[in-house]
């Protein structure tokens, strides 16, 4: 039963890896194509005011920099690749929110983030697979909680 948990667990890890990763780095190379979108459109019209060069050479400086993030994710580096990518996405929320447009796209980034969090609790280290105590181990803590603040 555990191997059989583990290997679904090893399947979701490589689904969040590989989706997480690609997910970046086609949004960097898009910066410099923009046909999923006019990038540039979504720069803080504050950030334009202070940037010593164009919007569009902002986005190209950015979309190498998700590039790289999205390799990291999908190479060795995946866990700092999706630390960087968190904070990456809070910080394009905080960019969206300051335009006073895009909520919406704010939201995503967010939960974006979150999920990005969700992603590094679910890897540790090196795959999903754990040892089965320890999986056990966490789901009696987790149902023992969810238990217990359900008759509080």
């Amino acid at each position: 039963m555990y191997k059989e948990f583990d290997a679904r667990l090893d399947q979701g890890w490589w689904i969040l890896r590989i989706g997480l990763g690609v997910g970046p780095f086609l949004a960097g190379l898009d910066k410099f194509f923009n046909l999923l979108a006019n990038w540039p459109a979504y720069i803080s019209p504050l950030a334009l005011k202070i940037l010593p060069f164009s919007g569009q050479t902002f986005m190209h400086i950015v979309g190498v920099i998700e590039m790289i993030v999205g390799l990291a994710i999908l190479t060795k580096w995946t866990r700092l690749g999706s630390y960087v990518a968190s904070a990456w996405l809070v910080l394009i929320a905080i960019n969206l929110v300051s335009t006073g447009m895009y909520f919406d796209v704010a939201v995503r980034d967010v939960e974006m983030a979150l999920a990005m969090t969700l992603y590094l609790l679910f890897s540790e280290g090196q795959g999903a697979t754990r040892d089965a105590r320890d999986t056990r181990h966490a789901a009696d803590y987790w149902g023992s909680a969810y238990f217990t603040a359900s008759f509080r």
